[in-house]
């Protein structure tokens, strides 16, 4: 069954004029590339897509970039294994990606959403993993999504179900607490901001391959609280999709 979560209204005035903007500029601009402006006969032209910051070998434990021809767990993740079975991640965070990445989270540009859940599909359904039953969102407090209007994890699991045929149910989880921002924080500090800050519904996601889909992944400490709580509530299998990991 299809939740579609929480409806991205009550925009604030930069947001609301940010999304019309890049709606226009979208229908005056017909089969231009999202990057460039060129021609496209897609979101992005073909250039641009070459040039995208892919992250293609990577731990599978917690998809932070690694050099060579295979990808291969992680000292870290031997050590401390985290509560998912595994994270992935589409690209590095860098340029392009975390300029979209931004607008999206900051100005509403769901056009952005799009494009970024777009190419997470296309490397997604390359994989021979088996897709999960069920996308999850990474769930913002209450009081930050009254603020900002949307959820851009939503939006990024919004196009990644549209394009992999996999349903969202953004009321599996919610965040029990508002939390500081984990830009600045060191690991250890990012975990602690985030203790307790989850809770999953048993009768949602027990016996799931469940997915929780955010934008960024930088120490993972977000994701896995949540894939814990997951776990705690009866999921089968737990992975991580972001569409940027940062290093």
């Amino acid at each position: 069954m299809f939740y579609p979560g929480t409806p991205t209204v009550n925009f604030s005035m930069g947001a609301m004029v940010d999304s019309l903007l890049g709606a226009l500029v979208g229908a005056l601009l017909p089969g231009r590339c999202t990057i460039c402006r060129g021609a496209a006969a897609d979101l992005l032209c073909g250039p641009c897509r070459a040039e995208l910051p892919w992250n293609r070998v990577a731990c599978p434990g917690c998809a932070r970039p690694q050099i060579g021809p295979a990808a291969f767990i992680c000292a870290r993740c031997t050590v401390r294994p985290p509560p998912f079975e595994q994270a992935w991640s589409a690209f590095r965070y860098a340029w392009p990606v975390d300029a979209a990445i931004h607008r999206l989270k900051y100005h509403a540009d769901f056009r952005g959403a799009r494009w970024l859940g777009t190419e997470m599909a296309r490397a997604l359904s390359a994989r021979p993993e088996a897709l999960p039953q069920v996308l999850l969102p990474v769930p913002l407090h209450g009081g930050r999504l009254r603020r900002r209007g949307y959820n851009q994890a939503m939006e990024l699991a919004r196009a990644l179900s549209r394009a992999l045929s996999v349903p969202v149910d953004a009321a599996a989880a919610r965040r029990l607490r508002a939390t500081e921002d984990q830009i600045g924080k060191s690991a250890a500090q990012r975990r602690r901001n985030v203790k307790g800050a989850f809770a999953a519904k048993a009768q949602r996601v027990q016996g799931l391959h469940v997915a929780l889909v955010d934008d960024v992944m930088t120490t993972g400490s977000t994701l896995a609280e949540l894939a814990a709580e997951c776990r705690k509530a009866g999921a089968a299998r737990v992975e991580v999709w972001t569409a940027a990991r940062a290093v």
